[in-house]
């Protein structure tokens, strides 16, 4: 490796822009899981596992790097129901049976955590922390 840092030698390579993505994603997930106080331990690792394998996934599509923060928010969202139980609990529904919120799109850009049952958008993936029941 070429210290002098030569034209076409070896060396630091910037960050990719599909790592960029995923980094991203996975920033996000992880401000809605703190925001809601579940971001224990066992908790990011789901994040982790959803990250590696959407790295896969992208890869294979790399013009899907724009849908990764809703992936990566579904397949938590997934896990956790399986392991904890539902998750975001939606905030502006103040009666009736306790509802997670879903994310819209399923797969596209801008995703968006929404309750289906009130017909409203509640926050951006990664804003959960701002979100105000109305």
């Amino acid at each position: 490796m070429d210290p002098h840092g030569e034209p076409g030698a070896p060396g630091p390579h910037p960050v990719s822009s599909l790592e960029q993505a995923l980094h991203a994603a996975r920033a996000l997930v992880l401000a809605d899981l703190a925001a809601r106080e579940v971001a224990e331990a066992d908790v990011v690792s789901l994040v982790e596992e959803s990250v590696t394998h959407r790295r896969w996934w992208v890869e294979q599509w790399p013009d899907g790097a724009g849908f990764l923060a809703g992936l990566v928010a579904q397949d938590v969202q997934d896990a956790l129901l399986e392991r904890h139980g539902r998750w975001p609990l939606c905030p502006v529904c103040g009666t009736g049976d306790p509802h997670a919120l879903d994310v819209e799109p399923e797969l596209g850009p801008d995703p968006h955590w929404v309750c289906h049952k009130a017909g409203v958008k509640v926050a951006a993936v990664g804003r959960l922390g701002g979100a105000v029941p109305s």
